[in-house]
């Protein structure tokens, strides 16, 4: 696990970062050590120049290639419900993006292992989390719906791609009893979390989420 200490200057101060932290307690995020890493993870430093002044808003914004990065609250309960069970030492992140949750992840768990389809969008993430000192992260560009095989199994996965159903290669490279925490829909999105027991897998549905789908194919 890591720490950060980059500050920021205006829009993208200290102070704005509270109110944004101050809105997800209200919003009924609990746990004290994803607020505490939402709070210091330069978020304006993921997002475009252009667009830093609304880097603390609570909204998704775009990052090119028709993705975006996720809205902090989104961000904040999928680590959540990841962690809800105590510490977590391997996670798969599917779908690297610019990198925000993996720094978010790299922060509160041993090992985080993230596939990117979007080769560009990687390499930027590369640069960025490289200059964070962040070296707990590991990254690979594959298709995400397969997920990471030959480092399987994984205490946690998280996807911040929403397939229309779980893919079944994500759930083979869980470990007993870990955990995938997934948007799934096309309509109408809602986190899913899906946990591996002995018996076969335990599946839970939370909130109603808004995603870009989950799809397969690289692009270079």
């Amino acid at each position: 696990m890591n720490s950060l200490d980059v500050r920021g200057i205006g829009m993208t101060s200290q102070r704005t970062r509270e109110r944004l932290v101050q809105r997800l307690r209200s919003q009924g995020i609990s746990n004290s050590l994803v607020l505490d890493v939402l709070r210091n993870t330069p978020r304006h430093m993921f997002v475009d120049e252009a667009l830093a002044q609304r880097a603390y808003e609570d909204s998704a914004l775009p990052i090119g290639y028709s993705q975006t990065i996720s809205q902090p609250w989104v961000v904040a309960r999928m680590t959540e419900l990841l962690l809800e069970d105590g510490p977590v030492d391997k996670v798969l992140e599917i779908g690297t993006g610019c990198g925000y949750q993996t720094a978010v992840l790299a922060q509160l768990v041993g090992e985080v292992y993230s596939v990117e389809r979007i080769k560009p969008l990687q390499d930027k993430a590369r640069r960025l989390l490289r200059e964070l000192r962040l070296k707990n992260i590991h990254l690979r560009h594959a298709d995400g719906g397969m997920g990471w095989e030959a480092e399987a199994p994984f205490q946690g996965i998280i996807a911040t791609a929403a397939p229309e159903e779980v893919p079944p290669e994500l759930l083979a490279q869980l470990e007993l009893g870990g955990r995938l925490v997934i948007p799934v829909g096309v309509d109408r999105q809602f986190l899913q979390v899906v946990t591996r027991t002995a018996e076969g897998y335990d599946t839970r549905t939370e909130d109603e989420v808004r995603f870009v789908p989950l799809r397969s194919g690289l692009v270079r």
